[in-house]
């Protein structure tokens, strides 16, 4: 095998970046065979895209409106504002901005006119499953993990009904009300024919797990996930302590799942924005380590939404094998931030984690997401094989091709135990 000369390094890390296929482990994507009694549930499009709630907190900076109104208006009423204010009398420099023009630009759109009507022209008469297709190529995604909430009751007739995803398309099973809200988890459960009370007594422990285990039989999800404030820790002499030990993990265990902990959310800090007016807190970690610890048979992807929180958790991923650190989360994924994250990883763990998920709720934010990051990642990638050649240690194509298939790709697969 070739060995690669410091001048050839740039060119042949890019290649083997780009060529790479994606699992992107974790998405608020849908199937576009999945439906609600409403409509379907996959977001996609250019007004989805414009008022994601990146955009519309930052709309609310420059504009007049209060967020009642402009939440009362149509869709394409607030896509119209939002592309005045952050696109047409402010230049779009915030990645969210950024990102909605990569992705209008890969899908052949012409932004140099910036008339949204043209935009929203270019993608008249495509389908859904046309636009699925187009997207994930042009991400270079062969797996899309999705996010279920048996609580939903948009989604839950879907899986009710028998229904299954598309190929490609992955359940994770999503339980934070079982973690973040079990005062009114406990009425739906028990409305559902669950046998639970408010204090887990009795029989409560039994059905919150026969709960879990009839919705991993449902939906084959390749883990199970939990969106956690800053404060959480374990134990703490709450009930939600005692669903965690008692239900959740020895589910995931026996069911063969990680458990996923999305940590240092902050929700609604300003209700009136809704979605967009969640932030973020930095956390105490040492419950991670107790739950590696006390708990070697179960596997656990964490990310957290602090940088302050960062190094820590990679340092705790040194010492847990069955810690596996993922992604750059929500309001990590910024050019600046994926870079440091990015590598620091690579310094403290090698290539043993996942450098990034796309968090896409719609659809066509994949393409910039993973077209930004794939630039990063080359970039620290070229940089630190570099430092290697420094060395003496000239790598070899076939091992930068191993190294980033197992980023992109392989580490996530081995650490669900499943093959793609």
């Amino acid at each position: 095998m070739a060995q690669l000369t410091l001048s050839d390094l740039p060119r042949a890390v890019r290649e083997i970046v780009e060529r790479q296929p994606i699992t992107d482990m974790h998405t608020h994507l849908y199937s576009p065979n999945m439906r609600s009694p409403h409509g379907p549930l996959l977001l996609w499009g250019a007004d989805a895209l414009l008022t994601y709630h990146y955009l519309v907190a930052e709309v609310m900076r420059w504009s007049d409106v209060e967020p009642e109104e402009f939440f009362g208006w149509p869709v394409q009423r607030q896509a119209d504002l939002i592309w005045q204010k952050l696109f047409i009398e402010h230049s779009p420099l915030s990645e969210a901005g950024r990102g909605v023009l990569t992705s209008f630009k890969a899908l052949g759109m012409d932004v140099r006119s910036r008339d949204l009507g043209d935009l929203r022209t270019a993608l008249a008469g495509v389908s859904a499953e046309q636009q699925v297709a187009r997207s994930l190529q042009l991400a270079h995604l062969d797996h899309v993990v999705m996010t279920n909430d048996p609580f939903d009751d948009a989604e839950r007739p879907f899986w009710l009904s028998g229904g299954r995803p598309q190929a490609g398309f992955h359940a994770a099973l999503r339980i934070d009300p079982l973690l973040r809200g079990w005062s009114e988890a406990v009425p739906r459960l028990q409305g559902w024919g669950y046998r639970v009370d408010g204090a887990l007594s009795g029989a409560s422990a039994a059905e919150v797990q026969r709960f879990l285990h009839e919705w991993v039989e449902r939906m084959a999800p390749l883990y199970m996930a939990v969106s956690l404030p800053p404060d959480f820790t374990y134990p703490d002499g709450t009930v939600a302590s005692r669903v965690l030990a008692e239900c959740i993990l020895p589910v995931c265990r026996e069911a063969g799942i990680p458990f996923a902990m999305m940590i240092g959310s902050e929700r609604l800090v300003n209700p009136a924005l809704r979605t967009a007016g969640d932030a973020l807190g930095r956390a105490a970690l040492g419950y991670v380590a107790r739950l590696a610890r006390e708990y070697p048979h179960n596997r656990f992807f964490v990310t957290v939404l602090s940088r302050e929180n960062q190094h820590e958790l990679i340092v705790l991923a040194r010492k847990f094998r069955n810690l596996m650190v993922f992604g750059c989360w929500w309001f990590m994924n910024n050019p600046v931030i994926i870079e440091d994250m990015t590598r620091m990883r690579l310094e403290l763990l090698g290539t043993s984690f996942i450098p990034q998920h796309s968090d896409a709720r719609v659809l066509e934010q994949v393409i910039y997401k993973w077209a930004h990051s794939r630039a990063i990642i080359a970039r620290v990638l070229v940089d630190k094989y570099a430092d290697l050649m420094a060395t003496g240690w000239v790598p070899e194509r076939a091992e930068i091709e191993r190294d980033v298939a197992d980023l992109l790709h392989d580490n996530f697969w081995r650490c669900v135990g499943k093959q793609p």
